[in-house]
């Protein structure tokens, strides 16, 4: 556990977010890399938006809300739950879980359970891996899609588990934030 909480603490501050802010705000967590974003870059987003918003359908990767002046509901994680491990999202009351563990698996959202497919690691660099199988990060998918059947700006990519490699940094390196950068 030491182990875990050491890197976690690296990784908070290889962020630029102190200890203190994110134990205390709700975050996004976004891609470093805009990649081919538009508006702004990529954010962990629970699919579909407004109304339809439905966490029955996992999440994805999305343009982030930040760029408005505040967090998409739909994009907050609890910075206090994430530090340990989980990526909670306190709206709808779900966690992150795994599909599975391989190449492919999809992110789910559940009730949280403290199981092993909701317990993540948050490397130095920024890396999110899920616990029980390091060689594997978040990734979202090279293919853009806009949003509201194409008819928004606002851009989607789907989210699944890819190897880490240097060759995917860019859509393998997260940070968070709570505003805009």
């Amino acid at each position: 556990m030491k182990n875990k909480f050491s890197r976690l603490t690296a990784f908070i501050l290889a962020t630029g977010i102190a200890a203190s802010t994110v134990l205390a705000d709700d975050v996004e967590v976004t891609l470093k890399d805009d990649l081919d974003g538009m508006l702004n870059g990529y954010c962990l987003d629970i699919s579909g938006g407004g109304d339809g918003v439905d966490p029955s359908k996992g999440l994805q990767s999305h343009t982030c809300y930040s760029y408005r002046g505040s967090l998409g509901e739909d994009q907050v994680v609890d910075s206090e739950k994430l530090a340990k491990g989980t990526i909670y999202l306190p709206r709808f009351e779900v966690c992150a879980t795994m599909t599975g563990l391989e190449a492919g698996a999809t992110v789910a959202l559940k009730a949280c359970d403290g199981g092993a497919l909701q317990s993540f690691d948050f490397t130095d660099e920024g890396l999110i891996k899920p616990a029980s199988t390091p060689d594997m990060c978040l990734t979202p998918g090279k293919e853009t899609r806009l949003g509201r059947g194409g008819t928004s700006q606002h851009q989607i990519k789907s989210l699944t588990l890819q190897s880490c490699t240097d060759a995917m940094a860019p859509y393998q390196l997260w940070h968070t934030r709570s505003k805009d950068d």
